[in-house]
């Protein structure tokens, strides 16, 4: 089955980007702002970079992670945060007790503008035709994109916070919330949940928490900028990095286009030694285990690792385990590896399962190239991600607090000898790759679109400018319940009137 999708993909390829779009009018120079040291980001922004750059644009990107693109027409400006070392280099295990936006990007707005490349960069914001702006952590860099043309990638998909943003508010009675659980028709109570839980985060990170810690920093160093709220509602357009065979369909806005898996391409060769020792695993195969960039091997707790190492000894299969260090205990069938070419192994016919934290990056990976999945969701959007993988049948999801040595030996066994996981993904996955144009194609032609129109402002929607008040017509249900009331105030004076008259009428007659 994956060689068969590999050879899809290789044929896909030639059908690229240069050749489906026509040349551009002009080239431009593109601003693209990552203010987040997670490698995960970049990898979102790299293949609409080099797009970009393959059609003779000068692009530029502002990023916390090393530099690595080799493109002549990209420009990799790197910085650091000294003064945020304990934040910048906590693990992802730590996030479930750390509000990371709150806790994190006021703090980035403080120092990042005291950075002399970054200051340099930003008197020079005006040069570039359009800025590329990472919307997760993108609220610090809001004064870059004042009064210029700016869009947005939603590097976690489909956020209601970012939709309700760009005017397309999402009804928590069918859409999951960011940190949502559910998946398909919601009951009564789910409903009433994923509505607080659209409604109290959007609260406190507008308006308590989050944006004003920001706005207060920014403000230290552009006491003239206007509110980054509204600064936010003037964005042209959003990529997200979604796609509705794998997340639950949304009705979208003309400026909200969907660029998921546009990272996804056909495997490479593997390194002939990671090749043999796959190929030794015989049919029993290979169990690939990488938490991602953030959430470090090393950073396991250690009950778990225990847990972990006991379950990969009472396995058949050999497993590779993305691990940064010494990995004391492992047995035989353990090869430990600090990176590994993850997309070239799920490609592979021999890796028959994947255990991962549910990124959604490496959600997409997985299913793109047809690999059953464990999620064992960490942080954020990763428990949601791990319902669908559960809910689908691509795979299985556990919580850490229910890991066990039987339990991990229990359902690696059931995905990797239950063939309906496969044939799951396989299904999932030729509905990802059937589209009329590639993401990369979309993202290009809409980046391009934006500048070519100036902005774009025919593909803002006009709810984006409304408040609450008028969107929800507040202010109409007001004016209504006072006509209401005024009526009922007139019908009860008139009822009055004709039972006084009626009752003196009556009295009068009595009397004579």
């Amino acid at each position: 089955m994956k060689v068969c999708v590999a050879c899809v993909l290789a044929a896909a390829l030639v059908w690229s980007v240069a050749g489906l779009l026509p040349p551009p009018q002009k080239t431009y120079s593109i601003l693209m702002l990552l203010p987040y040291w997670g490698k995960s980001h970049r990898n979102v922004f790299m293949p609409l970079s080099e797009a970009l750059a393959d059609r003779g644009h000068k692009v530029v990107m502002l990023t916390m992670v090393p530099e690595s693109s080799t493109h002549p027409n990209i420009t990799e400006i790197s910085f650091t945060l000294p003064n945020m070392t304990s934040l910048t280099s906590l693990s992802m295990f730590d996030f479930t007790t750390t509000s990371l936006r709150a806790t994190y990007m006021p703090a980035m707005a403080r120092e990042m503008y005291k950075v002399p490349l970054v200051k340099k960069l930003y008197k020079e914001r005006k040069q570039f035709d359009l800025i590329v702006v990472d919307y997760t952590f993108g609220q610090v860099v809001y004064p870059f994109v004042h009064d210029v043309s700016y869009i947005t990638i939603a590097t976690m998909g489909m956020e209601p916070f970012l939709s309700g943003v760009m005017g397309n508010v999402l009804s928590p009675s069918y859409a999951p919330s960011l940190w949502s659980v559910y998946v398909g028709p919601l009951s009564f109570w789910q409903r009433l949940h994923n509505t607080f839980l659209h409604i109290w985060p959007s609260i406190l990170w507008k308006y308590w928490t989050l944006m004003p810690g920001v706005q207060r920093e920014v403000w230290q160093h552009f006491p003239d900028l206007p509110p980054l709220l509204d600064i936010e509602r003037n964005q042209s357009l959003a990529l997200m990095n979604s796609h509705f065979s794998i997340t639950t369909p949304m009705p979208l806005l003309p400026s909200q286009v969907e660029v998921g898996a546009m990272h996804c391409r056909p495997a490479k060769p593997l390194p002939q030694d990671l090749e043999a020792w796959i190929t030794g695993a015989g049919s029993a195969g290979v169990v690939y285990f990488s938490l991602g960039s953030i959430a470090s091997g090393k950073s396991m707790p250690s009950q778990y690792r225990q847990v972990f190492l006991e379950a990969f000894r009472r396995l058949p299969q050999r497993v590779l385990w993305k691990y940064e260090g010494k990995l004391e205990g492992a047995s035989d069938n353990v090869r430990v590896s600090s990176w590994l070419p993850q997309q070239d192994l799920l490609a592979h016919p021999s890796v028959k399962v994947f255990i991962s934290h549910g990124g959604l990056l490496s959600l997409q990976e997985s299913i793109f190239h047809v690999t059953p999945l464990l999620v064992l969701p960490i942080f954020g959007d990763q428990t949601r991600n791990g319902m669908f993988v559960d809910s689908s049948g691509v795979g299985r999801a556990l919580m850490w607090k229910e890991l066990t040595v039987d339990r991990i030996v229990d359902v690696l066994t059931d995905i990797i000898t239950n063939p309906r996981y496969q044939e799951n993904a396989a299904r999932i996955s030729a509905s990802l790759r059937d589209q009329l144009t590639t993401p990369q194609e979309r993202a290009v032609f809409w980046t391009e679109y934006v500048i070519r129109h100036r902005g774009a402002p025919q593909l803002r929607c006009p709810a984006a400018q409304l408040t609450w008040v008028e969107f929800l017509l507040l202010d109409m249900a007001c004016l209504l319940l006072l006509v209401l009331l005024l009526l009922l105030l007139l019908i009860r004076r008139l009822l009055r009137a004709i039972s006084a008259k009626l009752s003196g009428g009556y009295a009068k007659q009595k009397t004579t």
